[in-house]
């Protein structure tokens, strides 16, 4: 399958009926301001461009936004509405109404905000669904360096040694060339 635009992507999920279950679980949590997003989307991307059929996912990453509720035990308790609504999925769930305080950042404006602030661009990814069972992407730094798999820092990486170090790192850990041969890594 080629891919080289947003709706190609959206397209690539919509006609996966385990990622298009996964979305609709979790759309049933009716959570503010949510997306699952990274690997969830990065992972698909990249298997489909190295000819692979789905390699194994370490989380889920449903993310929202709530300020009224920012208690970890909630997120703890979300991941157990989830783990019965869908036994066996590695469900990770994150308020990003509160995360900034975890990675000792200034407060995200919202979700998307967090997203654009990931290490990576190709990690940069979210999708939800709408009340209308819309597939909805979001992309802050565009989808060439997935496509491309080429790992970079964002944006927002790149603007002090603390964050760069972050991205280095993580790329380290994550090595993801190991899993996927055609991945490059840029600073």
């Amino acid at each position: 399958m080629k891919l080289e635009n947003e709706k190609d992507i959206v397209h690539l999920i919509r006609q996966d009926q385990w990622m298009m279950n996964i979305l609709k679980t979790a759309h049933k949590l009716n959570l503010p301001d949510w997306w699952i997003c990274a690997g969830f989307i990065r992972s698909k991307i990249w298997d489909t461009l190295h000819g692979f059929e789905r390699t194994a996912l370490s989380d889920i990453d449903v993310i929202y936004f709530d300020e009224q509720n920012i208690e970890a035990a909630e997120e703890k308790r979300l991941e157990k509405v989830l783990e019965d609504l869908k036994p066996g999925v590695p469900w990770s769930v994150k308020n990003e109404a509160r995360m900034h305080l975890r990675n000792n950042l200034e407060p995200y404006v919202d979700t998307e905000d967090a997203i654009a602030k990931f290490p990576e661009t190709v990690t940069a990814l979210g999708v939800r669904l709408d009340d209308n069972g819309k597939l909805i992407l979001t992309a802050p730094h565009g989808v060439e360096d997935v496509l491309s798999m080429t790992v970079k820092p964002t944006p927002f990486c790149k603007e002090s040694n603390e964050t760069i170090k972050i991205y280095e790192e993580r790329a380290t850990q994550k090595n993801w060339q190991s899993k996927w041969s055609m991945v490059n890594y840029c600073s």
